[in-house]
């Protein structure tokens, strides 16, 4: 449980760092950039959740105001670009990843016993 923790702080993390850091220091994509967004916070919803059964709710209610507020943040960027769009994106990778993250937990029966 403590690793899945760990990750889910560090993609956080990570997500915080490529958001707001200046558009050259950011990875290039192979694919395309919405489905890189979604995929990003459908992993942190899955680590989140599975490394907090317990806070299911509360882990959407933050991933998705944290996907509008990185989003916000790029206005203190020069080259960067704030747009709904891209938070929208971001907030439905997050929900379908709290949403297969919380399925399988229940499949599993793990969602009460963890802390």
């Amino acid at each position: 449980m403590l690793l899945v923790r760990v990750a889910a702080w560090l993609s956080l993390a990570a997500v915080i760092f490529v958001t707001v850091c200046p558009i050259e220091y950011r990875p290039h994509d192979i694919i395309d950039v919405d489905v890189d967004r979604a995929m990003a916070f459908m992993v942190m919803g899955i680590l989140f959740v599975t490394g907090y059964p317990r806070r299911v709710v509360l882990c959407a209610v933050l991933l998705v105001i944290g996907a509008f507020a990185l989003e916000t943040l790029q206005f203190l960027s020069p080259t960067r670009h704030a747009h709904f769009e891209d938070a929208a994106t971001k907030s439905m990778g997050a929900l379908f990843g709290v949403f297969l993250a919380e399925v399988v937990n229940r499949i599993r029966g793990i969602r009460h016993k963890a802390g």
